[in-house]
């Protein structure tokens, strides 16, 4: 299971139900209310690909629920996958040159494998600043690895800087208590505003930049009020 590493990875080290596609780290903001939406995107890591798909519903207003997984192939062979399921509130939308905090509580596990099911929580805290045009968004939260019987410390500093009307710089890095951290850089672009997004990214680890260097390609779509 020459994956799973990076799979557990990527789940501990930040929760998969993440911010608005490409970002890692999360905001406090949610999927419009009574809309739903859909992120997905290809993660090439060498001769490593996964695919995600992380479904998502606002249907009273103020509880995101988001469930969904992965399927990962090396080789072109599938050798595992993920799934995740999460919760999330807000305790203040952010708000044009304000702040927003929320909550997001979830379940990240490797299907057929329950040691391997790790409980998350994480606080983000997002900062508007130049009409929107710069956005930081910081996260806080625990993690417990129940193969280790371990809690985590998990971490995430991430921006958003405007270039147009609709396209958008991202950069961000993210950890744990422990180890070496990761950073990504990308772009997104609103095909159709609010509605069709698409996005890349580039990303590793600090300590190993050539050796765990990864690329991504994401769609986000985001449907209009359902509920």
């Amino acid at each position: 299971m020459r994956l799973l590493p990076t799979l557990l990875a990527l789940l501990t080290i930040a929760p998969a139900a993440q911010a608005a596609r490409p970002m890692v780290t999360d905001d406090a903001r949610l999927t419009d209310g009574g809309a739903c939406q859909l992120e997905s995107w290809l993660h090439l890591h060498g001769s490593q690909h996964e695919l995600w798909a992380l479904p998502a519903c606002n249907p009273g207003g103020n509880l995101e629920l988001t469930f969904g997984g992965a399927l990962a192939y090396a080789d072109s062979r599938q050798e595992s996958g993920a799934a995740v399921i999460q919760l999330k509130t807000l305790f203040k939308p952010l708000e044009t040159n304000g702040y927003g905090v929320g909550l997001a509580v979830g379940y990240a596990a490797q299907p057929g494998s329950s040691h391997d099911a790790n409980p998350y929580f994480y606080v983000p805290v997002s900062f508007s600043l130049a009409d929107d045009r710069l956005v930081i968004h910081t996260n806080l939260g625990v993690t417990r690895e129940r193969e280790n019987s371990e809690n985590r410390l998990t971490w995430g500093l991430g921006s958003e800087i405007q270039m147009s009307a609709r396209s958008y710089l991202i950069a961000e890095t993210f950890g744990q208590d422990k180890g070496t951290p990761f950073f990504q850089v990308g772009v997104r672009h609103w095909i159709v505003p609010n509605h069709v997004q698409i996005d890349t990214t580039y990303g590793s680890r600090f300590d190993g930049i050539s050796e765990h260097h990864w690329f991504s390609i994401g769609l986000r779509l985001i449907s209009p009020t359902l509920f």
